[in-house]
């Protein structure tokens, strides 16, 4: 099966797709890092991969050059997605510049291929707040006016066995011409979401709703321009588009799968770094501006906070701010990895150490074992804080794994489907 992988980052989708199976052939990936002239990304991503061809361009420039494919994904920027008529106001539609989308959306025309799988994060699915979902419905819009349905769901990796408490919106659009189309057409969209769709074969959901949140049907404009300027949605956790029709719900997952702990990222990171190097500990001996050493700093920034501060205005105010755990708990899935990780930030995880019970920060290598990369994955292409920049805007990829698998199914029933046409041609006498 041809897969092409945009925004690819250090890997993960591949990652995934080939944990599923090595039938996934990724034969073109694309990574490009602008404004800067080091590119570690990309340099881990070929050096890890060595099959298909590898693009460090921008896709902008260089998308005529994706070649035919069944499957096209990619973790996309979430941007603004508004769109206008093109200056003459005739024909073709224009939005704004440098937004990626857009590029899917030229190799979507180009190539058509019979399956997307997409992921973002899921304010995706409500921004803007002046317009809620209006950037959502433009990417459905886009996608069903080249054929395509679109079936999407919030995914929170700790829900189905997984290390780590991460929610990103996973959007999988099919072609109408595909078999999972013709089924699903045929389908109500309460029972799509529950038992015939795509993502409930690997991600169960209980039969009931979260009744705080409505199900939500509706009617998508025809056009994609009305769309943008007064179409308005608050999208639930997953839905359907068919068509123009949208069906959206509130799903409550349902695995009898346990978590994997922090603790049991710890352990068996230990077994493969053995004794953790002084630089990640905490300090106590050491002052900041602030009079504070690097632990009190992080018990500070992970502490509730109600402090009168005073703006740049004059104006004072009071600053509020809940608790966290500090440090982290061990015998719970761990919380979302940002960016920042690794950082004196409130957001990074901080640990009791297994073997000193000292206060540390996290590894790169315990944070790659977090979103399911092999061990060391990162290493040697990059400095340390890049790659706890990898990992937080990584998948994980056990996710993909999950997908990946379903996928598969649907491409080898359209292989069967085929031969069995074929068959019958050939049967008939007709020279296809």
């Amino acid at each position: 099966m041809d897969v092409v992988e945009l925004f690819a980052g250090v890997g993960g989708f591949r990652i995934g797709l080939e944990k599923a199976s090595h039938e996934f052939n990724t034969v073109w990936a694309n990574q490009w890092e602008p404004s800067t002239k080091s590119q570690p990304a990309f340099e881990c991503y070929t050096s890890r991969f060595d099959s298909g061809e590898h693009s460090n361009e921008d896709i902008a420039e260089v998308w005529p050059q994706v070649p035919e494919h069944d499957l096209l994904v990619g973790g996309f920027p979430c941007q603004d997605y508004s769109v206008a008529r093109t200056l003459s106001g005739e024909s073709g539609i224009q939005g704004k510049k440098g937004v990626l989308f857009w590029q899917i959306m030229n190799i979507v025309q180009s190539r058509k291929p019979k399956y997307l799988l997409l992921e973002n994060v899921d304010r995706l699915l409500k921004s803007p707040s002046k317009q809620r979902g209006r950037d959502f419905s433009v990417m459905l819009a886009s996608l069903r006016d080249e054929g395509y349905f679109v079936e999407w769901r919030v995914i929170n990796a700790a829900d189905y066995g997984f290390a780590q408490r991460r929610r990103r919106v996973f959007i999988f659009a099919f072609h109408k011409s595909t078999l999972i189309a013709q089924r699903l057409q045929n389908e109500g969209p309460e029972d799509i979401l529950h038992s015939k769709g795509f993502f409930v074969k690997q991600f169960p959901v209980k039969e009931e709703h979260n009744h705080r949140h409505p199900d939500q049907a509706a009617i998508l404009p025809e056009d994609i321009v009305e769309v943008s300027d007064h179409f308005s949605l608050p999208y639930k956790n997953s839905g359907i588009l068919i068509g123009s029709d949208i069906y959206s719900a509130e799903l409550i997952p349902d695995s009898d799968e346990s978590p994997v702990t922090l603790r049991e990222i710890l352990e068996k990171a230990d077994e493969i770094q053995g004794e953790v190097d002084e630089k990640y500990y905490l300090k106590h001996d050491n002052e900041n501006k602030k009079g504070r050493s690097d632990f009190e700093e992080m018990k500070y920034q992970k502490g509730a906070k109600k402090e009168k501060r005073v703006s740049q205005t004059g104006h004072e105010y009071y600053y509020t701010e809940g608790g966290m755990a500090f440090p982290e708990n061990l015998d719970a899935p761990s919380r979302t990895m940002l960016t920042s990780e690794g950082t004196k930030n409130r957001s990074s995880h901080v640990v009791e150490d297994l073997n000193t019970g000292r206060i540390r920060f996290i590894t790169p290598l315990e944070a790659e074992m977090l979103n399911g990369f092999p061990p060391n994955w990162t290493e040697g292409f990059m400095p340390e804080r890049t790659r706890y920049f990898c990992m937080g805007n990584a998948l994980v990829t056990g996710i993909i794994e999950k997908i990946g698998q379903e996928i598969l199914k649907l491409h080898k029933e359209e292989e069967e489907e085929d031969h069995v046409s074929q068959l019958d041609l050939f049967e008939t006498g007709v020279d296809r």
